[in-house]
């Protein structure tokens, strides 16, 4: 059985109206409409009403009667749609509501408990006998919902829950992650109802952006199903060609047809650098631990310092999912292995207060460089309109800090330094706003990392342009389940598909030998240019860094 996807992302996408999506029930009917046609159209079994976060009366029955609208005369169920709610009497009221325009199937969605939950669930099988009920939950990628509850106990509660048809996951994750939470349950008593978002999210222009990849959501939707989901649709992010897709290969692999991607090789170009003019500066990124064990984090430090890296940076909770705090950790650092370090500052999580307080404690343990970066928005349940506390651009948090260079630390301040993104879809868009950065004082910029050609000429372009120290961005490959990852999930990322191609059925061995290969390459291309490295390590893979590292300065 197919939902739909998601309907407040694509109606973003599709108006540019960021109202609450709800109010178009009575605002904008005919894109209301449109929207629930364009997924009927796509194959689905069934469409959720545009009434995910309302408690208001009229928002409902325009909603139901907009969507029961666009399926007339087909054979698409229209299911009620709601959000988590406040409490018990807030969901009581909604499924009152609902009841009382005739609906008969409820998909309550992006839960984080079932507790609040439970009357209504009460209320909707006595009133109403032919019921369907579908309950799912958001997790993050750890298998904890933001109340702190573990899914595998809530799937199990709901689906044992005789008031509750089908149970599942939905929201926060891209289809990767929650396919590996699916392969951890046990099997369940009823229907395993799963819709993750198309991917990660970046923000573009104070935007939440999703990538276009509905091919690559399709495969992974269609091994969810072979996992156990039954129940399948999307989340943030997805768009009726998602929605298209992802049946399609659904109803291939029923036929028993196979779905081959392209696997034609790769000839990376020999890389005959040599290390003949002077070191540049190389900085390798860490992410800080997720619990409390610092042993590999310091243990890896101690590596790469040895191997003579200058700069450990420490990104500060990469991908929304909370790590120690970067600049806790830079300062541990600091103090232990006595190697510079260059903690990343987000606008997301911190006022103007805390950062000014970060900086402060920062400089106790002689930290005085800080590189200043949007961050990676939360896909939140709860809040997911608002996700995050931006109080500024990066190009304001840069402006800011300098401030209180003159201001608070008296000349002994902070060297401040932003992001380059050299796969923006607009490069003389970023280069304008890099310059901006560079005027409200940055002055150094750390790239994305660099795959295809065109990053490349964009950051020569950028050497050419800007007046700051830059430095390249190298991100190793570590499988080729991991490049399909980085290219389809994570927003900003562009590797061309011949190098994907390349690491398929590849040993490990050979991906770190192809990998390292590509690395010097990029590394080659951009020497001239680049005031120094940036490396970035993947999923605690030490090893290749360093490897990378040794064969090419060394």
């Amino acid at each position: 059985m197919f939902f739909d996807g998601a309907f407040g992302t694509y109606y973003i996408a599709k108006t540019n109206d960021h109202q609450p999506c709800e109010r178009a029930n009575l605002t904008d009917k005919d894109t209301v409409v449109c929207i629930h046609k364009e997924y009927i159209s796509a194959g689905v079994d069934a469409i959720k009403t545009n009434t995910f976060a309302t408690t208001e009366e009229e928002v409902i029955a325009q909603g139901y009667k907009l969507a029961k609208e666009a399926a007339a005369g087909t054979n698409v169920k229209v299911y009620a749609d709601i959000g988590p709610k406040q409490d018990e009497e807030e969901y009581l009221k909604v499924i009152d509501a609902f009841i009382s325009l005739g609906a008969e199937n409820f998909l309550f969605e992006t839960l984080a408990s079932l507790d609040e939950l439970v009357p209504g669930l009460e209320a909707i099988k006595h009133r109403v006998k032919k019921a369907n009920v579908i309950v799912s939950f958001a997790v993050s990628r750890d298998g904890f919902t933001q109340s702190g509850q573990p899914f595998k106990t809530l799937l199990s509660q709901a689906a044992n829950n005789a008031k509750i048809d089908a149970a599942g996951l939905n929201c926060i994750c891209g289809p990767a992650h929650i396919l590996e939470l699916v392969r951890e349950l046990d099997e369940l008593p009823k229907p395993l109802c799963i819709m993750p978002n198309s991917g990660y999210p970046s923000t573009v222009n104070g935007r939440t952006v999703y990538n276009n990849n509905a091919q690559y959501f399709a495969e992974k939707i269609l091994e969810i199903m072979r996992a156990g989901g039954s129940i399948l649709g999307g989340c943030c992010g997805t768009t009726p060609e998602h929605i298209a897709c992802a049946i399609k290969a659904a109803r291939k692999d029923s036929a028993g047809e196979n779905i081959k991607p392209n696997t034609a090789p790769i000839s990376f170009a020999g890389s005959s650098f040599k290390n003949k003019l002077e070191r540049k500066t190389i900085a390798v990124e860490l992410d800080p631990p997720v619990g409390c064990d610092v042993d590999f984090i310091m243990q890896s430090v101690d590596r790469l310092k040895n191997i003579g890296v200058d700069i450990i940076t420490l990104a500060d909770s990469p991908m929304a999912r909370a790590r120690a705090d970067s600049f806790l950790t830079a300062s541990l650092i600091k103090r232990e292995k006595n190697i510079d370090v260059l903690p990343h500052l987000t606008c997301r999580d911190k006022n103007f207060i805390a950062i000014k307080g970060a900086l402060l404690g920062a400089s106790f343990y002689g930290i005085d460089q800080v590189l200043a970066v949007t961050g990676d928005p939360v896909v939140s349940a709860e809040n997911y309109r608002n996700p995050g506390v931006f109080n500024f651009n990066s190009k304001e948090l840069i402006s800011y800090i300098k401030s209180l260079n003159n201001k608070v630390f008296a000349g002994k301040g902070f060297r401040v330094g932003g992001a380059l993104n050299v796969n923006a879809p607009r490069f003389d868009t970023e280069l304008k706003r890099c310059r901006e950065k560079v005027a409200a004082g940055a002055g150094f910029l750390y790239s994305q990392p660099m795959f295809s050609g065109k990053s490349i000429e964009n950051f020569k372009q950028a050497g050419r342009e800007l007046n700051c120290k830059l430095f390249a961005g190298i991100l190793p490959i570590v499988s080729y389940k991991n490049a399909v990852f980085l290219n389809n999930e994570l927003a900003g990322i562009d590797i061309p598909q011949d190098v994907v191609d390349s690491l398929k059925d590849k040993t490990p061995p050979e991906v770190q030998a192809i990998s390292t290969e590509f690395c010097r390459d990029v590394i080659n291309q951009t020497y001239h240019c680049a005031d120094g490295f940036y490396i970035m390590t993947p999923l605690k893979k030490v090893e290749l860094v360093c490897e990378i590292i040794k064969s090419t300065f060394l």
